[in-house]
């Protein structure tokens, strides 16, 4: 058998790490063709033969049976399909990848600045007061307490001796991520959902994974607003739609009044106006040329409804057109809530960034 050496960089990937890039490379471009597995694979043969991906070491025939092996993939009627642990595979893709580009100073926490009833425990001490856990107290100062009153020859202990270590109060939170499939998400040639998409895998798998007490929707919006569970999340793809903004929040609204949780949110992203909304007699009226006043008005009093129940929108546009800017505008300052210009390459940081820090709400500590 024969070994060939090569010198090591700092470069140098190891057999399995480069196994795991071809891997996170085939996740990316499975989310791309909305789930198709075999036209995935021929673009990565592709990128292969043009890069040089592949060597006698590791073939695409290799990778395609490591894929089965691993449970990511597995044929139907002789058609190579994704599994269940293969599509979280993909949102585990997502998450690392969009983790990987935050900067230092992003913050990655769910608690809060505020003490109260949590888990964390902090160095600061309170008294003891009905309801806090007996696994709190602080031994030492609740003895030097008892002490200083008797003595050690005359120890007694009272209830106004106890001290309890305060800890940070961490809360929940209910999240609904709104992603537009309308046309021109995909107009003009440049690929505006597949971020989109990306960014809803990597934020479910966070949620799930991390904080499996919060609460997250996921809901597409085009000519209606729909519904749509985490399994779906790879297979979306855009249509033919108009953008009915207005069904998107009165879909996420109706579906955080259900939920008991104190913290609240919809997460809207979109490179569209308003182009469309139901009458109230269920007609689509739509004007695909955008800010239609009849459209805008009854969008804008949806973001109003939002305010009122306590629902900050936090909008994260892709696209930069001056009327699409100014309506943004308008949405927020009547939700009182919180807009972001950001390019493809950088949406899932703002996502993740502010999703982190929106579940900061200040709670009365005992």
């Amino acid at each position: 058998m024969r070994f060939r050496y090569s010198q090591w960089t700092p470069q140098s990937t190891t057999d399995e790490q480069r196994l795991q890039q071809l891997i996170s490379l085939f996740s990316y471009l499975t989310v791309q063709t909305n789930g198709d597995v075999q036209e995935a694979m021929d673009w990565l043969r592709q990128i292969a033969e043009e890069y040089g991906l592949f060597d006698e070491n590791m073939t695409m025939d290799d990778l395609i049976d490591k894929l089965r092996e691993m449970g990511i993939i597995e044929d139907v009627n002789n058609t190579p399909t994704l599994t269940s642990k293969g599509i979280q595979r993909i949102r585990q893709d997502a998450l690392r990848e969009i983790f990987t580009s935050l900067k230092k100073t992003a913050t990655g926490a769910h608690e809060t600045p505020y003490t109260g009833s949590g888990v964390d425990r902090l160095s600061e001490t309170k008294k003891f007061s009905f309801g806090d856990q007996p696994t709190s107290i602080d031994l030492t100062s609740t003895l030097s307490n008892a002490f200083r009153r008797d003595g050690i020859d005359d120890f007694t202990l009272k209830e106004e001796d106890l001290e309890v270590y305060e800890t940070e109060h961490q809360t929940t939170c209910a999240t609904v991520l709104m992603i537009d499939i309308s046309h021109s998400m995909i107009l003009y040639g440049e690929d505006r959902i597949t971020p989109a998409k990306q960014v809803a895998l990597a934020l479910s798998e966070l949620i799930m994974t991390r904080f499996p007490k919060d609460y997250i929707a996921l809901v597409t919006f085009g000519d209606d607003a729909s519904l749509v569970s985490i399994n779906e999340l790879p297979f979306l793809s855009v249509g033919p739609f108009h953008t009915n903004t207005r069904a998107g929040l009165q879909l996420a609204r109706q579906l955080l009044r259900r939920c008991g949780n104190a913290n609240k949110q919809i997460f809207m992203v979109t490179d569209g106006k308003p182009s469309a909304i139901f009458t109230e007699s269920g007609k689509l009226y739509k004007n695909s040329f955008g800010l239609d006043p009849k459209i805008v008005n009854k969008t804008l009093d949806e973001a109003v409804a939002c305010r009122r129940e306590k629902i900050p929108i936090t909008t994260f546009m892709v696209a930069r057109d001056p009327y699409l800017i100014n309506f943004v505008e308008e949405l927020t300052k009547a939700n009182n809530g919180r807009a972001y210009y950001s390019s493809l390459n950088n949406l899932g940081e703002f996502v993740f960034v502010d999703y982190i820090r929106n579940r900061r709400k200040k709670f009365t500590s005992r």
